[in-house]
């Protein structure tokens, strides 16, 4: 039996999803909470990478429990009681065999906050990106419509990826206000390559910044020229938010 569980995050004290040797990873707080629930040691496969400092709200995860005698419906909480507290276990269900979280998922979702306003917030320091300079939000939110589409996002990904291709389609790209000076990023799209969302999300801020034009996102798209986009904005203000 293949269970998909649905977890949150808050990722500031972890280095990412992914496990590694010498770090800590929310994935080896998960398995380190299942093992103690199973008795034996489970691998279990996530739906995105999330770097370090990232957040979550709607993570994929899923592993083989063939023995398990926890019914599923208290699944969710028997594991949130095993784990740290900035780590949650939202929905558990049971997928076939050969179900993929990574490969199955149609569609994600990411939402990235600036904190426009000219003093910082310390409430909202671990989940936005603080911008004190006053920006263009309707250059901004036009600038964002030019992302939607397929194109070759090579000029909006770091080095180090190993993606095949850097051809990826973007369903929707929108920014609003929300209160207490936030600005919300929110973009979907079938997959997203290494700190793209981030790069995207710094190419916008330039634009409200007036050091780029609405206009010059598709010159920059059709460059594939790193250098030409933005920088690339901390991991704080990103969370994954949903996976179709």
């Amino acid at each position: 039996m293949q269970i998909l569980l649905t977890i949150s995050y808050d990722g500031t004290s972890y280095a990412g999803w992914q496990r590694q040797e010498n770090a800590i990873t929310v994935q080896e707080k998960l398995e380190d909470a299942l093992e103690i629930l199973l008795k034996r040691r489970v691998q279990t496969q996530g739906a995105s990478r999330t770097d370090a400092g990232v957040h979550a709200l709607g993570q994929w995860v899923c592993f083989n429990a063939p023995d398990l005698r926890v019914p599923l419906d208290k699944l969710p909480v028997v594991l949130s009681g095993l784990l740290p507290p900035d780590i949650s276990v939202t929905n558990a269900i049971v997928v076939r065999d050969d179900f993929n979280p990574r490969f199955n998922a149609k569609a994600k979702t990411y939402e990235y906050c600036f904190y426009n306003a000219p003093i910082p917030n310390p409430l909202l320091a671990r989940y936005s990106a603080f911008v004190p300079q006053p920006l263009n939000f309707c250059d901004m939110q036009k600038a964002a419509h030019k992302f939607v589409g397929q194109h070759d996002f090579a000029a909006f990904c770091a080095t180090g990826s190993s993606a095949k291709t850097t051809v990826r389609e973007i369903y929707g790209c929108e920014l609003y206000k929300h209160e207490n000076n936030v600005i919300v990023l929110s973009i979907t799209g079938n997959a997203f390559l290494y700190n793209m969302v981030r790069i995207i999300a710094g190419t916008l801020l330039y634009v409200g910044l007036g050091k780029i034009g609405p206009d010059d996102i598709c010159k920059i798209i059709a460059s594939k020229d790193r250098k030409m986009a933005g920088k690339t904005m901390p991991p704080q203000g990103l969370v994954l938010l949903n996976i179709e």
